[in-house]
């Protein structure tokens, strides 16, 4: 049964930045897409990115610019690189892999 752990979540002021790792276990991690999610403090589930198994990525509007998506297949981990960060980035930050998800790890952006 594969896993996914996310971690790298935490408190974060405005204007900085988190990376969020995402790691798998199981077998052919490269041949999937991997993404991420959020779910805000309202509860709405948003997508957030997603990287191909070719690396191609693409990114929800609100993130553009500001988040990069990647993946190191040898490490079976995906990453979200988070820069300038906004209030309304605060939410609990899922990844996700075909019907697989991880628990979560939750980032706060507060001054």
């Amino acid at each position: 049964q594969v896993q996914l752990v996310e971690s790298g979540g935490g408190l974060v002021q405005p204007g900085g930045s988190l990376r969020l790792s995402c790691a798998a276990s199981g077998n052919f991690f490269g041949d999937y897409h991997i993404k991420w999610y959020r779910r805000t403090p309202g509860g709405e589930r948003e997508w957030v990115a997603t990287i191909s198994p070719n690396r191609g990525t693409n990114y929800a509007a609100f993130v553009k610019g500001r988040f990069t998506i990647s993946r190191d297949n040898a490490k079976k981990t995906a990453y979200l690189q988070m820069n300038s960060l906004k209030f309304e980035d605060t939410a609990v930050y899922y990844c996700n892999r075909g019907a697989e998800w991880g628990q979560g790890t939750l980032v706060t952006v507060s001054s």
